[in-house]
């Protein structure tokens, strides 16, 4: 296949590139950059969808960037990064000649409301609730396809936890402590904490370019909940981490401190969860390489 893939430079883009690469596919990354295999938002703005039998959006400022003050010039790009991008792409879906055959967005579970009791499927119903949800309803929205086109291209909306990966995602901001013995819970660590190791959020994508058309495609998005079937709190992810690490985990960050270094609104990301279920994406045959904590840190840290 020929894949078209918006923010493939990022943290999760260069492990689906790499895992497409080495299944036989053609990778084209849409870029803020030019250079070799890529092509940037404007030339897609101006010249159109290139040939693709597939296209993929990951584009989106890092939410947890710990060098940027939570402000309302933070929050614009946040929502301007994803939604806009998303809106190039679908534009550019539409008005191909020729659609590929697969449009999938990856967008987040912030939509569900975190709580330390409810359960959420694909099927669970949510309206938006605070900033972080509101954004994902509008992310999502931006992906729509008009009704002719979504008769032959199939839409999918995937939504990873926390990602995590040797390389960056929710690790790289927990490593350091760790490291100086000084890591422990986030808050109370009793929340959820869904999360993904990134072989297996980029296997899910993957998974879904590859699998043949539905005849018809559904009309509207499959949504498929891109987290590992294990459902964890941050205190077992906690402990599990300094086990593998062998490092202590008795300094717990308590609340406010989260909240006043990142800003309420993101912090809950963290001091907040969601019990999680990946019930279609099991439903549809993926088989999970890192399926549990203990296996997907050990891949980590090796």
């Amino acid at each position: 296949m020929k894949v078209l893939i918006g923010g493939g430079s990022g943290f999760v883009g260069r492990e689906l590139t790499h895992l497409l690469k080495n299944k036989g596919h053609e990778v084209t990354v849409i870029s803020r950059q030019p250079g070799p295999g890529k092509i940037t938002w404007k030339e897609l703005e101006s010249s159109g969808l290139p040939a693709c039998d597939g296209a993929v959006n990951l584009a989106g400022e890092n939410i947890i960037n710990p060098l940027r003050w939570w402000n309302d010039s933070y929050k614009k790009d946040l929502f301007s990064s994803r939604i806009d991008t998303t809106k190039a792409l679908s534009s550019a879906i539409a008005s191909s000649t020729s659609p590929p055959h697969s449009w999938v967005l990856v967008s987040g579970v912030a939509c569900y409301q975190p709580s330390l009791t409810a359960q959420y499927t694909e099927e669970s119903e949510w309206t938006p609730f605070d900033l972080l949800s509101k954004l994902v309803r509008e992310w999502e929205a931006a992906a729509e396809l008009p009704e002719n086109v979504a008769k032959t291209t199939r839409q999918v909306v995937i939504r990873p936890g926390a990602v995590l990966g040797r390389d960056g995602g929710a690790i790289k901001q927990m490593w350091l402590p760790f490291w100086l013995g000084l890591g422990g819970t986030l808050g109370s660590g009793r929340q959820p904490f869904p999360w993904i190791h990134v072989a297996d959020l980029a296997g899910i994508i993957a998974h879904f370019l590859e699998t043949p058309l539905e005849a018809p495609p559904a009309s509207s998005p499959q949504v498929y909940n891109g987290v590992a079937p294990s459902l964890n709190t941050n205190y077992e992810f906690t402990k599990e981490f300094g086990r593998i690490l062998k490092r202590p985990t008795i300094f717990p960050v308590p609340g406010f401190v989260m909240n006043a270094t990142l800003g309420s609104e993101r912090a809950i990301i963290l001091t907040q969860g969601q019990k999680v279920i990946p019930k279609r994406t099991l439903e549809a045959g993926y088989q999970y390489k890192y399926p549990d904590l203990s296996s997907a840190l050990k891949e980590i840290v090796g």
